[in-house]
């Protein structure tokens, strides 16, 4: 999967999630406006885009997990409010 920062102003951290919700890479800070294909992997299923340098604050590293309920397999520890 891949993506690109066109029209996007802001510095984002792109988080590549497998079906199992594993993460499998994670770009950190693309460069706004950019058209440069960034690469996330083969057969990931979800992309989190979040706000550049938040991946490193959060710790999320490649392995990390996310939970939530439309992710195969996932249980969900802590209600979304």
């Amino acid at each position: 999967m891949q993506f690109w920062m066109r029209n996007t102003l802001i510095p984002l951290d792109m988080v590549f999630v497998d079906a199992f919700g594993v993460v499998q890479f994670v770009h950190e800070n693309a460069i706004p406006l950019d058209e440069t294909s960034i690469f996330g992997g083969d057969d990931i299923q979800y992309v989190f885009e979040i706000n550049g340098g938040l991946a490193k604050t959060l710790e999320i590293t490649v392995g990390s997990e996310v939970r939530h309920p439309s992710i195969a397999g996932s249980e969900v520890i802590w209600a979304c409010d």
